[in-house]
């Protein structure tokens, strides 16, 4: 899966967990950038991600990514890897 399409996926699962069909990301942006992007919900988007994608955090990558950029390039680490 090439980076755009990472992005998109992402993005409309962020946008699921989130509520909210707006949500526009960038790979600058970080959780705080993004509204209701807690703690809670980030746990909501790993889960939904491992699913949708069928990969897996170990437990250290889960807070590890510091923007939706770093966690795009995990996720495409993953799916190749």
């Amino acid at each position: 899966m090439d980076r755009d399409a990472v992005r998109t996926k992402l993005q409309d699962i962020l946008r699921d967990v989130v509520d909210d069909d707006s949500v526009v990301i960038t790979d600058e942006a970080v959780a705080g950038d993004i509204a209701h992007w807690d703690s809670t919900n980030h746990v909501r988007l790993i889960v939904a991600l491992e699913q949708e994608l069928h990969i897996h955090f170990e437990t250290d990558e889960i807070t590890a990514p510091k923007s939706v950029g770093a966690l795009i390039e995990l996720i495409q680490a993953k799916l190749t890897g």
